[in-house]
């Protein structure tokens, strides 16, 4: 499939003043303010593939957020390139929205005082959306989130879950090709999430594109295929899951229950990282120069164990890696 959308050499800067903090300096400022320019986004470009879910990750502060903005055309870009299914997202704004959708973990698109399913019609005759069209879609979807119960319920009396179901189903209902994600399981609880996280699936696996900007990266790593990090306004990263992991290299992350306490392991690839107690540890295994049966295999005969648990290298310890080294630079 090609791309769906590209971005290229983004910029956006914001002028901002200086001022002093005395009363001298808030007296000068009234006649002169010295310039100062932020570069929000300082010459960020990527692509992404139709059907994709891409997340873009970074900081706070980092820029992801006026990326989206950029994207779905709410903030016009200070110089670069996007192209979003053959639009320009800010020239072509009024036709461009409705193939878009957005769920924005932190702003409702709901009425508070009505309910959800008044919303979703109100939505249907925005997007101009057929009643035979609604009806197939309100149905597919309610059954999904299961949420025929209380769609006919005032919005104020949901819960947050409840809510962002509705918040989905009220995005996806004109049938957008593109969807733009800003933290969208925020605040829930574990089934909520999950039941989020299905959602997106399902509705990836029919053909829509999802763009996703989080700080949980449980959904990044149950969701996206590829990802995007941005760092002070730059891009620091833009390949694949399955390649973001292996920026620290071939690791797994191995915690062990011992029978009795030993002072170091003397192999290969392999360090300590962590001893919660006398029998309690947790050790790094390089897999480009130990494989991790030879790894089982000399641990055997090194000492006695009661449990082990093989894991991957988590999440937070690459992106703050990348963070880090960026930061270095």
């Amino acid at each position: 499939m090609g791309n769906i959308i590209t971005v290229e050499n983004l910029i956006k800067r914001y002028d901002t003043y200086k001022r002093g903090s005395g009363f001298k300096d808030s007296v000068k400022s009234l006649f002169h303010r010295e310039k100062v320019p932020v570069m929000a986004v300082n010459n960020i470009s990527f692509s992404v593939k139709e059907g994709d879910i891409i997340g873009i990750l970074g900081p706070n502060g980092a820029g992801k957020s006026t990326t989206i903005k950029m994207l779905t055309g709410t903030l016009y870009p200070t110089d670069g390139k996007i192209e979003v299914m053959g639009y320009n997202p800010t020239k072509d704004r009024k036709t461009y929205v409705h193939q878009i959708g957005a769920v924005f973990g932190q702003k409702s698109q709901l009425i508070w005082d009505i309910p959800p399913i008044d919303g979703f019609r109100m939505n249907k005759a925005i997007y101009g959306v057929s009643d035979q069209d609604y009806e197939e879609r309100i149905k597919v979807m309610s059954k999904l989130f299961n949420v025929e119960e209380y769609i006919t319920r005032p919005t104020r009396v949901l819960s947050l879950g409840e809510r962002m179901k509705c918040e989905f189903i009220m995005a996806m209902l004109h049938q957008p090709k593109v969807v733009f994600l800003d933290e969208p399981t925020i605040g829930l609880d574990v089934i909520a999430k999950q039941k989020i996280r299905e959602f997106i699936l399902e509705m990836n696996k029919r053909g829509t594109t999802f763009i996703l900007t989080t700080h949980d990266l449980e959904d990044v790593e149950q969701l996206a295929r590829n990802v995007v990090i941005i760092n002070h306004g730059e891009k620091v990263f833009d390949d694949s899951i399955h390649s973001l992991r292996k920026v620290l290299g071939a690791k797994k992350i191995v915690e062990l229950t011992l029978h009795s306490p030993i002072d170091q392991l003397d192999m290969e690839g392999v360090s300590i990282l962590e001893r919660k107690n006398e029998l309690s540890i947790t050790v790094s295994v390089d897999l480009d120069i130990i494989a991790i049966n030879d790894f089982i295999s000399r641990l055997s005969a090194l000492c006695d164990f009661t449990d082990i648990s093989i894991k991957e290298m988590p999440m937070e310890t690459i992106i703050t890696h990348i963070y880090q080294s960026k930061k270095e630079k």
